[in-house]
């Protein structure tokens, strides 16, 4: 017989809470404050035995750990230290068995939690790549926006182009027509010699070979009348011819005209300037303000804008030279004379002032760096070229005196 069943007792408690123990061959049930115990007479299978409790009734369903029969259902000719034994036994026993289900259940609910957090990784992850895509639609939507309102603004500015050399086209072939038309009221025929005279062709001024009347005179048509303007160029420099160096003014003049053309930034990195912003003239009035208003830096930022536009007007790096003065920024104050003294050349007449400026400029920086020797150069310089400036006269008076150590005259 595979399976045992027994009704074993009535309990007259309440059997709400209540504990099954049957361990190999110890069955036991304890509903406090009653405790039911059977020693049976083999091993059991523990793991598919019940228990089931209802109505004040107990019903055991035990399965035999071997296939065998029983003598008795229970022990009961067992000494007491057999049965202790088998008591202590089957709590060890129980004991090992829930400590493995406690591990079991502490693994399978890491095992959960790592399921758990693989899964909320992924979904993160597929969140994520979504948000990418999305941000990466948008990125192209956007670029593709940009590069038609780009060549929108190209098409726009070519046909604009082509519009006004249309009209100026249009301008042109007026200009023509009425020049025709002029020419042709100037050419008034002689008496008596329209009716000879042949009807010129289409499209030239040359008259046809075969008229009516051959034999007739031909006369020429008469010479149109008009005006030759000369304009002489005048000259810029006050200078008498005798007293002055031409080569070197015309060089000047060449050097000047050629700046003023030089456009050396790219325009496309100073897309968002304003049109006058990318006037080096402008920017050079611009720092001119700020200067007068002691606003250096603005000034300094202005005349570096200037310079990137056009680094051949050596007035730029004269201005920014006395804002880095007023900023004590010394050395490039030095760099920035340096480098209009190099500019301004040829030294002629119309760039005297400039010079002047820039050899007091530099030499103020040297004596500020206490290199009073090269300052006093500058100074010296400076004197050749306007000898009837006491200022400058007297600062270089100063700086001898400090050279050589002598106090000076009151």
């Amino acid at each position: 017989m595979r399976c045992a069943r027994a009704g074993l007792a009535r309990f007259y408690s309440s059997l709400k809470n209540h504990t099954l123990d049957s361990p190999w061959q110890c069955c036991q049930v304890s509903v406090p404050p009653f405790l039911f115990e059977a020693i049976l007479y083999a091993p059991i299978d523990d793991t598919n035995s019940t228990a089931k409790i209802g109505n004040g009734i107990i019903f055991f369903t035990l399965y035999k750990k071997e296939v065998a029969m029983w003598d008795y259902l229970t022990l009961s000719n067992a000494n007491k230290e057999k049965l202790q034994y088998l008591r202590e036994n089957a709590v060890l026993k129980s004991h090992e068995k829930a400590k493995e289900e406690t591990e079991a259940k502490k693994v399978t609910k890491q095992e959960h939690k790592k399921y758990t957090l693989e899964a909320t990784m992924k979904l993160e992850e597929a969140e994520r790549k979504r948000i990418e895509d999305l941000k990466e639609k948008e990125r192209l939507k956007v670029m593709k926006e940009l590069e038609l309102w780009r060549k929108e603004q190209k098409d726009s500015e070519k046909q604009k182009r082509v519009q006004k050399e249309e009209e100026l086209c249009q301008e042109a072939e007026q200009l023509k027509e009425k020049k025709k038309e002029k020419m042709n009221k100037a050419a008034i025929p002689n008496e008596g010699t329209s009716e000879t005279r042949l009807k010129p062709t289409k499209g030239c001024g040359s008259f046809s070979m075969f008229s009516e009347n051959l034999k007739e005179e031909r006369l020429p048509a008469p010479r149109s009348a008009a005006t030759i303007k000369i304009n002489f160029t005048p000259r810029v420099f006050p200078t008498a011819l005798r007293e002055s160096r031409v080569a070197e003014e015309e060089e000047w003049l060449r050097k000047q005209a050629e700046a003023r053309r030089t456009i050396n930034a790219d325009l496309s990195e100073l897309e968002d300037l304003k049109e006058e912003e990318k006037n080096p003239d402008w920017l050079k009035d611009k720092g001119n303000k700020m200067f007068a208003t002691g606003n250096y830096l603005a000034a300094v930022n202005a005349y570096n804008l200037a310079v990137r536009l056009n680094n051949k007007l050596p007035l730029l790096y004269l201005n920014r030279a006395a804002c880095h003065l007023k900023l004590r920024n010394l050395h490039k104050a030095i760099e920035d004379s340096s480098k209009a003294l190099e500019l301004l050349t040829p030294p002629v007449p119309d760039n005297e002032n400039a010079r002047v400026k820039a050899y007091v400029r530099r030499g103020t920086a040297f004596c500020q760096l206490e290199l009073f020797t090269e300052g006093l150069q500058d100074y010296e310089a400076a004197l050749k070229i306007d000898p009837k400036n006491k200022t400058i006269e007297k600062d270089a008076e100063k700086i001898r005196h400090l050279i050589q150590g002598t106090p000076q005259d009151s």
